[in-house]
This record gives C-alpha cells, structure tokens and sequence, in this order.
C-alpha cells in the first residue's frame, strides 16, 4: 500500500472518530444538563430546608461538617438530597419504628389489629393498635420521601457522570481532529512512491 494513500485512509477515519466523539460530548452534555437541572427544578420545588445538625451522636465527622456547611440552605443538588435520605431521615425513621423498617411495622400491626377484633373490649390493646398505626403512617411516609429523595440523587448523579463524559469524549474528539489534521499534513510531504 501507497504511503500516501494509507495516510489519508487513517486521517480519514480519525476525523470521523472526531465527528463522533464531538457529538456524542455535545450530546452528553445535553443529557447531563438536562439530569442536573431537573433535579435541582424539582428539588428546590418541595422547598426542603436542610438542617444544620442530624443529631445522630454516631454520624461520622464529614457528615457533621456537611450540615453544618449546608444547613439553612434549600436542598437542590442529589448530593444534598442523598445526605438528607441517608443521614437525617433514615436515622430518625429508625428512632421512630425502634429500628424497624416499614414492611416489619406493617406485619406486626396487622397482627395487632388481629389480636384487637379477637378482643374489642381491650382498651389497652385498641391504644396500641392506634400507636402502632401511627407509626406505621409516619415511617412509611418517612421512607417514602427517603426513596424519592434518592431516586434524584441516582438521577444527579448520571448527570454528573455524563458531563464527566462529555468532557472526555470532547477531549479524544479534539485529539482524533488534531491527528487527522497532522496525518492529512504528512501525505501532502509524502512522496507517490512511498510504500509501506
């Protein structure tokens, strides 16, 4: 094959490969933008104000210094939304339910409702009953809230990956172009007869 002839062919298709690239980053961009500003839309929506302490005396320091830093501000990043979940509302759903979760609480209230319908004169029990189904309502919201709050920071955080993305697809694209430029270069100084 020609020198000449095989230059071209691979600048060719690196300035393809640069085409490719720059699009998929402008693409990517899009779609990380899009995440991003969603979430901080929908969040800044349900005008969550974050505190500035979880009073969880087992948090580790970094969770401390978060809400300290960011508490008093309106959550409106997943990062703030995922601390929120995972640090404010998870540590008080498990002082609410006495560390359990809403599926547990459910089942044994159901079988407290059953022990009281086989026993409607027991006050004492119907008490429990109306306790036990408040807490139930409390932490099935609590973990309702907790869920969706981390669905947007699932969904932050792909936009975060797709702007880290863009970011490198746009830089191989400027290296594929920069390439294609210096091979397209070389076969206008190579000799006809050059072979490889």
């Amino acid at each position: 094959m020609k020198r000449k002839t095989f230059d071209k062919l691979a600048s060719m298709i690196g300035g393809l490969l640069a085409v490719i690239l720059i699009a998929a980053g402008a693409l990517l961009t899009w779609g990380g933008t899009f995440a991003n500003n969603q979430v901080k839309d929908q969040l800044a929506a349900q005008k969550i104000t974050l505190p500035t302490a979880t009073h969880n005396p087992k948090e580790s320091a970094d969770v401390t210094a978060f809400f300290k830093a960011h508490g008093g501000k309106l959550m409106t990043t997943g990062k703030e939304a995922q601390m929120y979940a995972d640090h404010y509302i998870a540590f008080h759903l498990s002082a609410i339910g006495g560390g359990k979760v809403y599926s547990e609480l459910s089942a044994q209230e159901i079988s407290l409702k059953a022990e009281a319908a086989a026993d409607p004169t027991n006050a004492a029990l119907a008490a429990q009953v109306v306790a036990l189904d408040n807490t139930v309502g409390t932490v099935f919201k609590g973990e309702s809230l907790r869920g969706m709050l981390l669905n947007a920071y699932a969904f932050w955080q792909l936009g975060q990956i797709a702007m880290i993305s863009s970011w490198v697809s746009f830089l191989g694209g400027l290296i594929f172009l920069i390439l294609a430029l210096l091979g397209f270069a070389h076969s206008r100084r190579t000799s006809e007869d050059d072979a490889i």
